[in-house]
């Protein structure tokens, strides 16, 4: 008989992260048989694409761009984030420093891939976003956690960072806006980290995904921060932005020598995406003021009222996120961890939310509610929560619940 065997990757991949989708994988188990479940614990924009960009793609499939691409993208689409980092940084940006990908995941996984051998740290705050730990899992590289403070609502802390980096440190990977917590990383403060990763020979990687979607403040970039840019890697993609998640467009910009790499990775393992997704993302790009600003005031709007609905029940506290898509909760006063919290609170009310463990034990204490609905949708799910709140007497610990002793 044949002896199946499998490559070490598979048993990384396979190590169990159930408590990290539990929730939500329950959430949508309940809606199949008929309940009637809230589901704020993903980040998948409710927004249509916008009707240009659909109709750009149509367009361009009719006339047979539905054919292979080159392996580092389509020069239109390219030469537009160029022109998007030129408008945005110090340093002009060629088409020579970016290189397209089907998803800004895919990007990180294809940078990180060329920058990490088996065995090197990568040094990344948390709460950190989920879908970092499979990607460094498979590459088989040490994380080295660095955890910030809940009391300063997450703010990235550069000095406990310096820390961490040691002679084994290959890349810094930071994210701003970041997910889940919604913090902007101040220019200045960008611009020290880089200089201390360029000192000690480390990369500093930037995922920059809701770059377009700050209400308090302005986002700054990490490439147009830094006084050098020969260390700096840049992520970004239009699932959030521009509501086109499952189009899977993303790009790195990086110095040239790297994205010759990226070219030889992409080449072996993904042979470009579709080109008439990359000629939309290009008019997107070109011609998105209107639509991503309605987006991006939209998502305040909510945020703000979602703020002020919970900001009236003791129990909670709630970190005003600057940017991004998501409101990180304290539910700490509840008697109840965040794992025990989004548990109880689906099983109750119907209202699915992500445990904050799922990004680090620095938020097991806190929630992740999700905006990605309509403020009909969010006020139903407010009052479910206040009733969910109101049902358990403060600082209660109710009996059986997991993970509470």
């Amino acid at each position: 008989m044949f002896s199946q065997t499998f490559s070490t990757i598979t048993d990384r991949l396979a190590a169990d992260d159930s408590d990290v989708w539990a929730v939500h994988e329950k959430a949508l188990q309940m809606r199949r048989e008929g309940a009637d479940v809230l589901l704020l614990s993903v980040g998948d924009p409710d927004f249509r694409t916008p009707e240009p960009i659909i109709d750009n793609a149509v367009s361009h499939m009719r006339v047979g761009r539905t054919h292979y691409s080159p392996a580092l993208g389509e020069l239109k689409l390219r030469r537009a984030v160029a022109y998007l980092e030129t408008c945005t940084s110090r340093d002009p940006c060629s088409v020579e420093e970016v290189a397209i990908f089907p998803g800004a995941s895919s990007a990180i996984h294809a940078v990180l891939t060329c920058l990490l051998n088996p065995g090197d740290e990568i040094v990344i705050p948390e709460p950190m976003y989920i879908g970092y730990t499979p990607i460094v899992r498979a590459l088989n590289v040490a994380v080295v956690a660095v955890p910030l403070h809940a009391e300063q609502d997450f703010a990235l802390d550069v000095a406990r960072i310096k820390e961490a980096v040691n002679e084994r440190t290959r890349v810094v990977f930071i994210n701003t806006p970041g997910n889940p917590t919604g913090s902007i990383v101040p220019s200045e403060e960008l611009a020290d980290l880089a200089a201390f990763c360029r000192e000690r020979n480390v990369w500093l990687l930037c995922d920059e995904v809701y770059s377009m979607f700050c209400y308090d403040g302005r986002h700054a970039s990490a490439r147009a921060s830094a006084e050098h840019i020969d260390n700096i890697v840049m992520v970004d993609g239009l699932s959030k932005s521009h509501a086109m998640s499952g189009w899977r467009i993303g790009w790195a910009v990086a110095p040239p020598p790297l994205i010759e790499h990226l070219g030889n990775f992409a080449t072996a393992t993904l042979f470009g995406s579709p080109q008439f997704i990359q000629d939309a993302s290009a008019f997107a790009l070109e011609n998105d003021q209107v639509y991503v600003e309605e987006m991006r005031l939209e998502y305040r709007a909510r945020r703000d009222f979602l703020l002020r609905r919970l900001g009236k029940i003791e129990s909670l506290r709630c970190i005003t996120p600057k940017a991004g898509m998501f409101v990180m909760c304290d539910v700490t006063a509840t008697g109840l961890d965040g794992a025990d919290f989004a548990e109880l609170l689906l099983e109750e009310q119907g209202v699915s939310v992500i445990p904050g463990a799922a990004f680090g034990r620095s938020a097991k204490n806190f929630v992740r509610i999700g905006l990605a609905q309509d403020k009909a949708t969010l006020k139903r799910a407010c009052r479910r929560i206040k009733d969910f709140c109101q049902d358990r007497p403060r600082g209660a610990i109710p009996f059986g619940a997991t993970g509470i002793r």
